[in-house]
């Protein structure tokens, strides 16, 4: 297995999972390319995160990233990471699904936690499912925080976790140092590309709901990943939260709690 890393991104410690790990600065794309080809690489997975933000700074395009920005229509991620992908693709390197080896880490539909959400969590959820759904139609985030029906936080380019903040500092300064009973909701685009920028939840997420004062969380099942799933339900649980994966903005609220194959 042939890796490409990015510097100052990417984790060290994936030279260890690995065959042979290079590292290439954020903005190369020759040279990253010729080093698959020398691996005899025809198939390759997209894997780990890079600020959008990168945009705005810290990027030193070599002279093909520069005519592919410049073929741009636009600066939204989709637009940038289809025209990467068919680069690789002109090359002969398919790009496949992200969740290609990972199903077993996708939500499912229904609880998945301990704890079923409340009838007001619930309809918190299938309000913000609506309202994500929404904001990712347009390309601009795929996550809302929401309390009582009303969408405290949207996500745009800073991310899930910076949101959540937003949200609880927000609904704290308004409501003193009482509980926020926030609600995460998290979407898939409408025409989501496998390929890429699959939405992910992971344990670092449950931290920042647990300080912003979040209670739920709901994630579309079959198209959101959780890392590591089963350590992520575990900790819900140790936090009382309620897990949900919905389907076509049901929350399946009254539902009992699913197992959703984790041990015990």
């Amino acid at each position: 297995m042939f890796a490409v890393g990015l510097a100052g991104v990417t984790d060290g410690a994936l030279a260890g999972a690995v065959d042979e790990l290079q590292v290439f600065k954020l903005g190369q794309v020759s040279a990253p390319l010729a080093a698959l080809q020398r691996a005899g690489v025809r198939r390759a997975v997209l894997a780990g995160k890079v600020q959008h933000v990168s945009v705005f700074g810290g990027i030193l395009p070599d002279l093909r990233a520069v005519r592919i920005l410049a073929g741009l229509k636009d600066r939204r991620t989709d637009t940038i990471l289809a025209a990467v992908v068919e680069e690789f693709r002109k090359e002969g390197i398919e790009i496949i699904s992200s969740a290609t080896h990972l199903a077993h880490l996708l939500a499912v539909p229904g609880c998945m936690s301990r704890r079923a959400p409340t009838r007001e969590e619930s309809s918190d959820i299938e309000f913000g499912w609506r309202a994500a759904k929404a904001l990712a139609g347009v390309d601009i985030g795929q996550s809302v925080v929401v309390r009582d029906r009303t969408v405290v936080a949207a996500e745009a380019m800073e991310g899930t976790d910076a949101a959540l903040i937003r949200a609880g500092e927000l609904v704290r300064s308004r409501a003193g140092s009482g509980k926020t009973a926030l609600v995460l909701v998290k979407v898939a685009k409408p025409r989501q590309d496998f390929r890429f920028d699959l939405p992910v939840l992971g344990l670092d997420t449950l931290k920042t709901m647990e300080a912003a004062g979040a209670t739920a969380v709901a994630m579309e099942a079959g198209k959101t990943l959780l890392f590591d799933k089963e350590a992520f339900l575990q900790t819900a649980d140790r936090m009382g939260l309620a897990v949900v994966g919905v389907e076509d903005g049901r929350s399946g609220a009254g539902g009992a709690p699913r197992d959703a194959g984790r041990s015990t």
